[in-house]
């Protein structure tokens, strides 16, 4: 089952739901101290239980910045897969391309988009409509 974004009828592919968790996962134990939402609340907490409101969005996007900031510092191999099972691997491991250089271009959706600019374009166009981001499954 596929999941993206989603803000009115517009749709942003991610791809898998584990693959989104993983982001998150990766956010919350790198850039949180693996305390999920104490440092980017808006979308460790807000975004990820669903829905990020409209009013939100501009807080969203500052975090996604800082986020897209914070992660270019550290290296592919600390990505988590599963923060609540830090055993837990990707389906590839570590066999990925050489065009990923460290956590912040890391992840790439089914499309092979950059999932960071996916996201924010999701959260521009929730700004355009003046609509809520929501997460969503197909």
């Amino acid at each position: 089952m596929s999941v993206g974004f989603t803000v009115k009828f517009y749709w942003f592919q991610v791809g898998t739901g584990d693959f989104l968790h993983s982001f998150f996962s990766t956010i919350a134990y790198n850039l949180e101290d693996k305390n999920w939402g104490s440092k980017f609340p808006t979308i460790m907490n807000e975004l990820y239980s669903g829905e990020l409101k409209y009013e939100n969005i501009h807080n969203a996007i500052n975090e996604l910045d800082e986020i897209r900031h914070e992660l270019s510092r550290f290296s592919p191999d600390k990505v988590v897969w599963d923060i609540e099972d830090l055993s837990k691997q990707p389906p590839w491991e570590d066999n990925i391309s050489d065009d990923i250089t460290d956590l912040s271009n890391y992840f790439v959706t089914s499309d092979g988009e950059d999932l960071i600019e996916v996201l924010k374009r999701a959260l521009e166009t929730g700004i355009e409509k003046k609509e809520s981001v929501k997460i969503s499954k197909l």
